[in-house]
């Protein structure tokens, strides 16, 4: 017996966010950070590292290594990075270049999640209620009101604020899980469209280095077709097995199967609870409210779709002791989720929403602007003499163009403040405007007025220029289990060549390079002297030794 859904959805509320305020909204959000910045410490260099060994040759494009060490993560984001470093070089410096299929990534994550959710509001379970005498929402009409709630739910995610702007295999898996989304909630309306989808999907995620979440969400996939009340979705649930069959023939030809997870601590569990509560605002407080007001419709495909992947993403994250990059997959179907609470909102909440976005934001785009001021004017002086001691050296530096993109910014947030705060409570989407809005912002002025500073503190290239005043181009230097990112470092700013295997010959190289952080300092290794000590940016505590092998000169 079909239960009556709880969506009451009037022909005004049913209206589309306009386009270009949309597209505008999304590029201010993918954009910022791809231009004018070095790759910057741990995964993010860690992966470019990789892919510009690659392009260069100085490794093997199956079985790539850093420093002799092998990578530890999926082929195919590094192919599609090294990949484009190989077409747009030296045109176009590396790092943008490797940057630029991952922005596309994002985008593409963000327009799928509008056709998933578009497709998932158009079945009959997901329709709001007729009204007795006409005015509801045309169906097509509130599909794409909420479809356009879930792009918004997805921008505001904060988990996705700084992973989804890296240039790291787990952006491939986002886009990835997207896919499958969309195939899933394709299958009724798009066939053989979802079909294809489905079948690149799945090996994508497992060739990106997620083969075990790719065979989790290909069997709750395959359960909720097998279920469907759709004959056409339940046909669709044998092309489900052999795109898991797929991924892991992937996995195995990429060498893919890895067990990476530490396992659960129960300790663990607060922090792991605290880590969902941020990462997931403000989805996940729309999620349940969707769960509970549509909680005779769980088994209904524009629940259990989105429902699967969620529930894969959250089981990874808590099997891997609270990794936020397996959390990062779960965003997809919460943005979902969260959309479809939206026509059964009370007002109340969605004021409490609004209201606590509007000042959270607003007091973070004024912090940022206050230590802009403060880096170029000395004024005020407290956040002037932070910004000196976190970051001994440097001078900054001015742009107008980042002055003007952070004044536009501004400016949109303060219309968009204005336009919500206004007589505007017909339209469905309105309730995630300011959470999407107000990330967007922060994220453009901190690539705009903070960029120079942040840069300074995250990019190895100081330190590197630092460490190359005693080690002379193309020497050999040993760095005996330096981390992936350290020797991404060593090798594509210094242009050394790494030896950083912990078994290697202990005088391989001439240089040897430790970086640690005990106290005291430890000596030189048997046969090698120290020559300098190197701080990097914005670490007090870390220090970068470097020793010469004795009698070499």
């Amino acid at each position: 017996m079909n239960t009556p859904n709880p969506a009451l959805v009037t022909e005004r509320g049913a209206r589309a966010l306009p386009r270009l305020p949309l597209l505008l909204l999304c590029a201010a959000y993918v954009l910022p950070g791809v231009i004018g910045r070095d790759p910057w410490r741990n995964a993010d260099l860690a992966a470019f590292g990789q892919m510009a060994a690659m392009a260069s040759g100085r490794t093997s494009w199956w079985t790539p290594t850093l420093g002799g060490v092998a990578g530890d993560t999926g082929l195919l984001p590094h192919w599609l990075g090294a990949g484009f470093i190989a077409m747009l070089s030296p045109a176009i410096d590396p790092a943008l270049a490797a940057r630029v299929p991952f922005a596309l990534l994002l985008a593409a994550a963000l327009a799928l999640i509008w056709y998933t959710t578009f497709h998932l509001a158009r079945t009959d379970a997901a329709l709001p209620l007729p009204f007795a005498f006409g005015g509801e929402a045309d169906p097509v009409a509130y599909a794409r009101a909420i479809s356009d709630g879930a792009v918004l739910a997805l921008m505001a995610s904060l988990g996705l604020l700084q992973l989804g702007h890296e240039t790291t295999p787990e952006l491939a898996q986002l886009a990835a899980t997207t896919l499958f989304l969309y195939a899933l909630a394709a299958a009724p309306f798009r066939p053989v469209r979802s079909r294809i989808a489905m079948l690149v999907a799945l090996p994508a995620l497992a060739g990106s280095g997620a083969p075990s979440m790719a065979m989790a969400m290909g069997l709750g996939g395959t359960i909720v077709c097998s279920f469907s009340s759709y004959p056409q979705v339940r046909r669709y649930a044998p092309w489900i097995a052999m795109a898991a069959l797929l991924a892991a023939l992937a996995a195995q030809a990429f060498g893919a199967w890895r067990w990476r997870s530490p396992g659960l601590d129960l300790a663990q569990l607060p922090g792991i609870a605290r880590q969902w509560a941020w990462f997931m605002w403000p989805g996940w407080l729309f999620a349940i409210w969707t769960l509970w007001r549509w909680r005779r419709h769980l088994l209904h495909r524009h629940i259990s779709v989105p429902l699967v992947v969620l529930v894969v993403g959250l089981g990874a994250n808590l099997a891997m002791g609270g990794s936020d990059r397996a959390l990062m997959l779960a965003l997809p179907g919460l943005a979902v989720l969260a959309a479809l609470a939206l026509p059964t909102f009370r007002r109340s909440t969605a004021a409490a929403v609004d209201w606590f976005s509007m000042l959270l934001f607003t007091a973070a785009a004024a912090f940022i602007w206050l230590m802009y001021v403060a880096m170029h004017t000395g004024v005020p002086a407290k956040p002037a003499a932070n910004v000196a001691k976190l970051a001994q050296g440097f001078e900054p530096s001015f742009s107008w163009l980042a002055l003007a993109l952070a004044l536009l910014g501004s400016a949109a947030w303060i219309w968009l403040v204005r336009w919500r705060t206004g007589r505007h409570r017909e339209a469905l989407w309105k309730s995630l405007v300011l959470p999407a809005g107000g990330v967007a912002l922060c994220w453009l002025l901190a690539m705009t007025l903070w960029l120079p500073v942040l840069d300074f503190a995250r990019s190895p290239r100081l330190w590197i220029h630092r460490v190359a005043v005693h080690v002379p181009p193309g020497a050999c230097v040993a760095a005996p289990g330096a981390t992936t990112a350290t020797v991404a470092a060593l090798e594509y700013f210094g242009g050394w060549r790494v030896e950083a295997r912990r078994d290697a010959a202990p005088a391989a190289c001439t240089y040897l390079v430790m970086i640690t952080r005990a106290r005291p300092l430890p000596s030189a290794p048997p046969g090698y002297e120290q020559i300098a000590e190197v701080q990097r940016p914005a670490e007090r505590d870390e220090r970068t030794l470097v020793f010469r092998r004795s009698g070499a000169r």
